[in-house]
């Protein structure tokens, strides 16, 4: 009988423990920290969507755009969603790690600033900014060179790598900082070259030397 109290008595300290555990990691998944840097990132998300499709439909006519001037891709929301789970698993078991609130700040201001040169870039190139690389040379695609232009030649992709990045640095994870940095950078590394190697056939040697005067944007990628 001693023994079965004994047991029973174990048992009981491990079910009020288990649910203290489980209680103080809700109350770190619903705290204000939590709340405040999973809303700024999903708001973010929200606004850089739907704005993007806006500024599409405004640009080339509504009828002119479909879903794709979204940019959500299966890649892209695989990407968000581990980005979720860091931030889930690192609140309940690291919390300190996203009280740091300068780096969380200085994330916040780093989206601002993408969102402000990717639309800029879009708002100035008008309707020779398009979400598809163009192979065949069309009349409305002109070589844009002003504004914006004249600091970066692709200030959509250098937006969106300072946008992409920010997000993470905002909701202070590390690892999808830098994996975020390292998969955009890649992608962007590679597709400059290939969309480049189309405008300097419409171009020639306009783009050329273009290319020559002002950086890409995006770091290392000449």
């Amino acid at each position: 009988m001693s023994l079965l109290k004994h047991l029973w008595g174990d048992l009981e300290i491990q079910l009020k423990e288990s649910m203290f555990y489980h209680s103080a990691s809700l109350s770190e998944i619903f705290s204000y920290t939590a709340c405040r840097q999973l809303s700024q990132m999903f708001l973010a998300i929200i606004f850089f969507h739907s704005s993007e499709y806006v500024l599409a439909a405004a640009i080339h006519g509504r009828a002119s755009v479909t879903l794709k001037s979204l940019l959500i891709s299966k890649n892209y929301i695989l990407a968000m969603f581990i980005s979720f789970v860091e931030y889930l698993i690192e609140i309940i078991f690291f919390p300190g790690l996203k009280e740091h609130w300068w780096v969380s700040n200085l994330g916040l201001a780093v989206v601002i600033i993408g969102e402000i040169v990717r639309k800029t870039a879009i708002i100035t190139a008008g309707q020779a900014f398009t979400h598809l690389i163009k192979i065949y040379h069309e009349e409305r695609h002109e070589l844009i060179t002003h504004g914006i232009y004249g600091l970066v030649r692709h200030p959509g992709y250098c937006g969106f790598f300072i946008w992409s990045v920010g997000t993470q640095i905002m909701l202070c994870n590390p690892i999808s900082t830098i994996a975020f940095a390292i998969v955009v950078w890649r992608f962007f590394a590679q597709r400059i070259p290939y969309e480049e190697y189309f405008l300097r056939q419409f171009f020639g040697s306009q783009y050329v030397e273009y290319a020559q005067r002002v950086r890409s944007g995006v770091p290392f990628v000449n």
